[in-house]
């Protein structure tokens, strides 16, 4: 599966912002769906994930509350919807597909930067 992320850019904190990550390809249901993000000296992180069927999803603690992971299996698009942005949230976003046959994300998109200003 091919991975295009979008609709990064530059945001107060405060504010908000929704990702969105298109996938190519006929059997994006068949997929696990995951957001990580890599800051700026930083390793990159896990952020959310979301199951096949969007019935489930999982998030690093410091993003509980605030970000939302869900996906539109009828659009291959899964989105980030990101609110009470803070400052250490900027770093570059990307999404992850994970197939049924393994246990790690072994397709990635692109990455989308995300600046939040202080």
């Amino acid at each position: 599966v091919q991975l295009q992320a979008s609709g990064g850019g530059l945001v107060q904190a405060g504010g908000s912002l929704r990702l969105s990550c298109a996938a190519s390809g006929r059997t994006f249901n068949s997929y696990v769906m995951g957001w990580f993000r890599q800051a700026p000296g930083k390793e990159r992180e896990f952020v959310a994930q979301i199951t096949r069927s969007g019935d489930s999803t999982y998030y690093t603690d410091s993003v509980k509350g605030r970000f939302t992971i869900s996906r539109d299996n009828a659009k291959n698009t899964v989105y980030l919807q990101m609110s009470s942005l803070k400052p250490e949230d900027t770093a570059v976003y990307y999404c992850a597909a994970k197939s049924s046959s393994s246990s790690n994300f072994g397709s990635w998109g692109q990455g989308t930067l995300v600046t939040v200003s202080s």
